[in-house]
C-alpha cells in the first residue's frame, strides 16, 4: 500500500523516484505503444462511438434509478437464496464481512481481484480479525506478497520485473527459482494458489455487473480465479458498489463489447462468470449443499455523487483502466505515483470522493491535460474537465497558492498583463543577447526547468504591428477575426503574421479586437475557477460573434477552450446565450485554410523539403482535427510522418512549470522521435508546442527546425508577394 503525497516537494521526490526506474519505463513505454495499435485494431470491427454512447445513456438512466434498481435486485437476489446487505461506507462494509466470517467460522479466505475490497482496504480489516487472507488473481497475489497496492485496475504488477517476482516466489517457497522461465514461475503460482482454493472457508469477489432484473452478479477475469473463488469455498461474499447495478443483462452484455477491448485490446475475456442465487455446493458445512451467498453493496459518498448533474458521469466507468493506458503520465511514472487505490485519470477523480480531499489535493495536479483518457474512455466520461472541476474544488476549500492567486490576479487585469508583457520585452534584453532565447539567464532561476530553452518576448507584439499588416481587400469573400493568444501576440507575432498573409491571398478581410487577451486555460488548469470566468466573459465581451463568419485562433489549446470549455463555464451565467454564439464561430487554423478556404497544392510552391509534424493534444483529440494540418503541409512540403505524432510533447502550459521531470522527459521523448524521421523542419498548431519543442531543440542542438504550420505555408505560398495588396 503506498501513501498519497501530502505536498508537491514530497510528490516531485516520489517522481523522481518513479523516472529513475529503467524496467518501470521500458515495461510501460512497450505496452503503451501495443496497446494503442491493438486497440485500432480491435475497435475497427465494430461501431465504437455508437456502443459507447449506449453504454453511456444506460449507465446515466441506471444512475439516475440506483435507488430503484437496488430494491429490485435485493428483492430478486433474496428470492434466489442470497443475502443482500447495504453498507454506507468503508468501515460499514468490512464490518459486515467480519461479521459474515464470524457467524460462519471462517478461518481462511481467498479473494478475486476486486477494486471495490481495495477502496475498503478489505483485507487490512479481516487480518485484524485473526482471519488469513489470500489473494488468488496472479497480479494481486504478486503485489500481496510484496505489501503493495496495485499499478494498475487490469494488471496490478505490470511494474515489476520477472526477476522481483522469483525473488517473491523465493522468498514465499523457500524455493530457489528460474526467473528466466516465465512459464515456470506462473506454474509455481498455480501450485501454490490451488492450496489457498481448496483450504478456504469463504471467497471474497467483486463484481462488474449487478443485474436487477434477476438479482445476479457478474465477473469478467482472464484467469479463472474468480470461478474458483466464487465456487470452492462454502461461504461467497461479493462486494458491490452501487453505481455496478444495471437494469437488465442486455446492459451488461453491451458494456461487455467495449470493456474487454479497452482494457486488454481483446474481442472477448477468457472468463465471464453470471451468479444468481444461492447454488448447489458440496463443500464441508454447507448448509443443505447450498452455497451461502453474501452480497454486500457499498455506498461510501455514490448516493450523492449519483445526485451532482457533473458527476454522476463517473459511474460510467467499467473499471477497464484504458485512462491509464494512454496517459502519457502514467507510461513515466506507472499507478503508484499516478493514484492513491484507483488509478489514473479516473482515479485522480475518485480518490477525491472515496479517500478524501487531503489525498487528492497533490494528486489532482498531475494531469497534462492532453485529453487521451477522454478519447478512449469505455463511458464517455468527460476525464479532463471533471480533474479541472476537482482542482477547482480544492483551490476553493483550500487555496491553491499565494504563486497561483498572483499570477490569477494579474491575467484577470488585461491592461495590467499586457503592460508587464510590454515590459518585460525591454527588461530581458541583457538576458537574450538580441535572440530569441532568454541565453543569459543565471541558471539558479532555472532548476529542474533547464531541460529546454525559454523564449524571448517579442520586442513588438503583434497587436502593436497590427495596424501596418492589417490586409485591406477589395471585396472580400468572407469576414474574419483573430484570437490571437498570448503566446502568439507577445512572443510568436512573426506565426500571426504569417496566417494573415494567407488569408490574404484568398481575399479575406481579417479583424483584429484589441480588448482580447489570454483565453484563460492557464488559470482554468491551476483551479483559478472565478478567474477563469471572469477572462472568459472578457473575450466574448471583445468579439461581437455577429460580424463574423468565423473566429481563428492558431492555438489549438486556445481553440479547444473558447470553443468547448467557454459554454461550460457560463452555462449557469446570463452571457450562456453569447458564451455558445461565441464559441461556434472558433476554428482552428488548419481547418480553416484547408476546410473553409479550400487551399490545394496549386496555390502553394512545394518547397521539397522533407517535413515532419506534431499533432498537438487540443488539436487532435480537443477538436477532433487530424486530416487538414496532413494535407496542408504535403501540399506545401514533403511531409514525413512521425513515429507517435499524437503523443503530447509535455508542455501543458502551467503543467511544464509544476512538474518539470515529466515534461523534460515527454520533450525527450518527442524530440527523438522527430530525429529519426530525417526531416529538417517540424511543424506543429499551438505556440506552447513550439515553445516546448523549439526550446528542446535548442538546448540540445538540434538542426531540426520547429515552425507553426502557418509560417510553412506563408513561406511557399504562390505570389506571396502580392498578399495583403
Amino acid at each position: 500500500m503506498h501513501e498519497a503525497p501530502t505536498t508537491l516537494s514530497n510528490y516531485r521526490k516520489q517522481i523522481d523516484e518513479a523516472l529513475g526506474d529503467d524496467f518501470l519505463r521500458r515495461t510501460l513505454d512497450t505496452f503503451a505503444v501495443a496497446y494503442k495499435a491493438n486497440r485500432e485494431s480491435v475497435f475497427s470491427e465494430i461501431d465504437e462511438h455508437g456502443l459507447i454512447k449506449q453504454i453511456a445513456d444506460a449507465k446515466d438512466d441506471a444512475c439516475r434509478h440506483m435507488e430503484e434498481l437496488y430494491e429490485k435486485f435485493k428483492e430478486e437476489a433474496e428470492k434466489r437464496g442470497a443475502h443482500v446487505h447495504r453498507a454506507k461506507d468503508a468501515d460499514e462494509a468490512n464490518e459486515i464481512i467480519a461479521r459474515i466470517a464470524k457467524e460462519n467460522n471462517v478461518k481462511r479466505v481467498v479473494k478475486s481481484k476486486s477494486m471495490t475490497a481495495e477502496e475498503t482496504q478489505l483485507n487490512t480489516a479481516l487480518e485484524k480479525e485473526g482471519l488469513i487472507v489470500d489473494e488468488t488473481d496472479l497480479g494481486e497475489w504478486i503485489i500481496q506478497l510484496r505489501h503493495e497496492g496495485p499499478s494498475h485496475m487490469v494488471m496490478p504488477a505490470i511494474h515489476l520485473s520477472r526477476y522481483q517476482v522469483a525473488k517473491n516466489f523465493e522468498e514465499e517457497t523457500g524455493q530457489q527459482q528460474e526467473a528466466e522461465d516465465v512459464q515456470k514461475l506462473v506454474k509455481v503460482a498455480r501450485v501454490q494458489l490451488r492450496r489457498k482454493f481448496i483450504a478456504a472457508d469463504m471467497g471474497v469477489s467483486g463484481c462488474n455487473f449487478a443485474i436487477a432484473e434477476n438479482g445476479g452478479i457478474s465477473t469478467v477475469t482472464n484467469e479463472g480465479n474468480a470461478r474458483m473463488v466464487t465456487t470452492l469455498p462454502r461461504v461467497h461474499v461479493a462486494l458491490v458498489g452501487l453505481d455496478k447495478l444495471v437494469p437488465t443483462i442486455d446492459v451488461a452484455l453491451t458494456a461487455l463489447q467495449v470493456l474487454p477491448r479497452n482494457a486488454t485490446a481483446q474481442r472477448l475475456t477468457s472468463y465471464v462468470t453470471l451468479i444468481s442465487g444461492a447454488v448447489q455446493c458440496n463443500a464441508e458445512g454447507a448448509p443443505d449443499h447450498k452455497k451461502i451467498l453474501h452480497i454486500v453493496f457499498l455506498d461510501n459518498g455514490r448516493t450523492e455523487i449519483a445526485k451532482d448533474p457533473l458527476f454522476s458521469q463517473i459511474f460510467r466507468c467499467v473499471r477497464c483502466g484504458a485512462c491509464a493506458n494512454v496517459c502519457p503520465v502514467f507510461r513515466l511514472v506507472g499507478g503508484h505515483k499516478m493514484g492513491y487505490i484507483y488509478i489514473g485519470a479516473i482515479g485522480l477523480i475518485l480518490t477525491y470522493f472515496f479517500h478524501g480531499k487531503d489525498k487528492a489535493k497533490v494528486l489532482c495536479q498531475n494531469c497534462v491535460g492532453c485529453e487521451s483518457c477522454a478519447n478512449v474512455c469505455a463511458g464517455g466520461i468527460d476525464l479532463p474537465r471533471l480533474i479541472r472541476e476537482i482542482r477547482a474544488r480544492v483551490t476553493d476549500e483550500q487555496g491553491g497558492g499565494a504563486q497561483a492567486a498572483l499570477l490569477a490576479s494579474v491575467m484577470k487585469n488585461r491592461k495590467l498583463f499586457h503592460s508587464l508583457l510590454k515590459f518585460a520585452s525591454k527588461a530581458q534584453r541583457p538576458f537574450t543577447g538580441g535572440t530569441q532565447f532568454q541565453r543569459h539567464l543565471p541558471a539558479m532561476f532555472l532548476g529542474k526547468h533547464g531541460f529546454k530553452a525559454l523564449p524571448a518576448i517579442a520586442s513588438r507584439s503583434f497587436r502593436d504591428r497590427w495596424p501596418q499588416i492589417k490586409p485591406r481587400p477589395q471585396a472580400p469573400t468572407m469576414k474574419v477575426a483573430i484570437f490571437s493568444g498570448c503566446a502568439q501576440d507577445f512572443v510568436y507575432p512573426e506565426q500571426l503574421e504569417a496566417a494573415v498573409k494567407v488569408m490574404a491571398a484568398k481575399n479575406i478581410a481579417v479583424d483584429f479586437p484589441e480588448e482580447q487577451t489570454c483565453c484563460g486555460l492557464p488559470v482554468e488548469m491551476m483551479g483559478q475557477r472565478k478567474t477563469s470566468i471572469d477572462i472568459a466573459k472578457q473575450n466574448i465581451d471583445a468579439f461581437d460573434a455577429s460580424k463574423y463568419d468565423y473566429i481563428v485562433t492558431l492555438c489549438a489549446s486556445c481553440a479547444s477552450h473558447l470553443k468547448h470549455v467557454y459554454p461550460k463555464l457560463l452555462e449557469d451565467d446570463m452571457q450562456r446565450a453569447e458564451a455558445q454564439a461565441f464559441a461556434e464561430k472558433i476554428i482552428d487554423f488548419s481547418s480553416f485554410v484547408h476546410d473553409k478556404l479550400g487551399m490545394k497544392p496549386e496555390d502553394f510552391n512545394n518547397s521539397g523539403e522533407k517535413v515532419t509534424y506534431h499533432a498537438s493534444c487540443h488539436l487532435c483529440r480537443g477538436l477532433k482535427v487530424k486530416d487538414a494540418p496532413r494535407a496542408l503541409i504535403a501540399d506545401a512540403a514533403d511531409y514525413v510522418p512521425c513515429a507517435e505524432e499524437d503523443v503530447c510533447c509535455g508542455f501543458g502550459g502551467t503543467y511544464s512549470m509544476k512538474f518539470p521531470e515529466i515534461s523534460g522527459t515527454l520533450m525527450n521523448n518527442k524530440l527523438k522521435n522527430i530525429e529519426e524521421t530525417g526531416a529538417s523542419k517540424i511543424v506543429v498548431d499551438c505556440p506552447g508546442c513550439v515553445m516546448q519543442i523549439r526550446g528542446g531543440a535548442e538546448k540540445n542542438k538540434s538542426k531540426v527546425k520547429v515552425q507553426h504550420i502557418s509560417e510553412l505555408l506563408a513561406d511557399n505560398l504562390k505570389n506571396k508577394e502580392d498578399a495583403g495588396k
